[in-house]
């Protein structure tokens, strides 16, 4: 099964020691164009000393799964994309800027660098969207911080949260002040993107928290024609997803999405020796951590919490796998009906939009890293939909062959 990291189901929030922030605080914007500087976390590590300490055990998560080897069909759905040579699991955001640096996948944009460090996000605000389409070479990452304070609470560490990164505020629009701060805060990252045609912006396909589901977000990509990349072989105009926890999480669907946030699961409460209180920053899952499942009550629902949860994921899991398998299928037929040259692009132009479409609700399931477990209504529907394409698709061919 897929492995789920922790590190990439938060984005962590550095609170003060004894004054965590509540679920219903509201997260502030930050300003553009102010000349800051990052003050790194390694520069609170006096004042936050059990923070800081959680926040560097999140480097005990080392592992990483080669998913084009766990998932070999992936090589032929995302066929010519990077992802189709080299897909890592992330180890979390103590690895970020290391990581990417060691991917296999190009990088021709400083764009690349969005989510794996506050340096970045400090460009962003200082240089507007310009610092985007700065290329990647250019930058010397020497002495970068990974995902850290900044990224969550600017320069001031403490109860307030601030979103460093602006295309989440604009994507909220008005419903900015209506979802958590603690989930505004993973939402700088956990999040499904894609970087403009014009001007390589990282940009979110969405303009309110309405409209931040997969059928929406298709919309929207199919108006302005977009993809991310085209398989040479179908010439099928594919739409890669990315990571959307924070679309998925407070989906419709979601139960735990309209009363929790992402850090009452995910991160710990913890009392030291002199009985001071803080919120850890060593990410964790419910289903090893006795104080998380405490402070949500999992158990009034939950007797078997992990049963419950890996029941869930092993479902998911199981039809991801089987409808990914017929997506292989499905692209080798069209590719094998493309190079015979006996029909038309007309003839093949429902084929491709519906494996266009059919890849794109498989997608949004496969890299959403809980496997299923934070919205199981919207999970499914995306499969169901996924195999309607792909077998309709399919189906198509089948009368085209004959």
């Amino acid at each position: 099964m897929k492995k789920i990291t922790i590190g990439l189901i938060l984005l962590g929030l550095v609170l003060a020691a004894v004054c965590a922030a509540s679920a219903d605080t509201a997260a502030v914007p930050a300003e553009t164009g102010t000349g800051v500087t990052v003050i790194h976390a390694g520069e609170w590590a006096a004042q936050f000393p059990d923070i800081y300490a959680s926040y560097m055990a999140n480097g005990e998560d080392d592992e990483v799964v080669e998913y084009t080897e766990e998932y070999p069909f992936i090589k032929t759905i995302y066929e010519p994309y990077g992802f189709a040579t080299h897909y890592g699991s992330a180890r979390g955001h103590y690895y970020c800027v290391q990581d990417l640096l060691a991917t296999g996948r190009p990088h021709p944009m400083a764009n690349c660098f969005t989510c794996k460090t506050a340096d970045f996000t400090a460009m962003t605000l200082n240089d507007g969207d310009s610092a985007y389409s700065v290329p990647f070479e250019s930058i010397d990452p020497t002495g970068f911080d990974d995902v850290g304070c900044f990224t969550c609470h600017a320069n001031e560490p403490g109860t307030t949260i601030t979103v460093t990164h602006t295309y989440l505020t604009a994507a909220m629009g008005d419903d900015f002040g209506s979802v958590p701060a603690e989930t505004l805060s993973c939402a700088q990252c956990h999040v499904e993107y894609y970087f403009a045609p014009d001007g390589k912006m990282t940009t979110l396909p969405y303009t309110s928290h309405a409209s931040a589901n997969p059928d929406d977000i298709y919309e929207y990509y199919d108006a302005m024609a977009f993809s991310d990349y085209t398989n040479p072989r179908t010439g099928v105009k594919q739409i890669k997803a990315q990571h959307p926890e924070f679309e998925t999480f407070t989906g419709a669907g979601s139960f735990h999405g309209g009363q929790f946030n992402c850090a009452t699961c995910h991160m710990e409460r913890v009392t030291n020796a002199d009985g001071q209180t803080y919120l850890s920053h060593k990410y964790v899952t419910p289903l090893t951590s006795e104080s998380v499942r405490a402070a949500g009550n999992c158990a009034a629902c939950h007797g078997d919490l992990e049963g419950f949860v890996r029941g869930r994921q092993e479902q998911v899991m199981t039809r991801v796998v089987a409808i990914g398998q017929k997506y292989e299928t499905l692209t080798d037929r069209l590719a094998d009906a493309v190079a015979s040259g006996k029909y038309t692009d007309e003839e093949l132009a429902d084929i491709r939009e519906l494996n266009r479409k059919g890849q794109w609700y498989w997608d949004f399931v496969f890299v959403e890293n809980s496997n299923g477990a934070h919205n199981l209504a919207l999970a499914t529907n995306c499969l169901d939909k996924a195999e309607l394409f792909a077998d309709a698709a399919l189906l198509l061919l089948d009368e085209l062959e004959k």
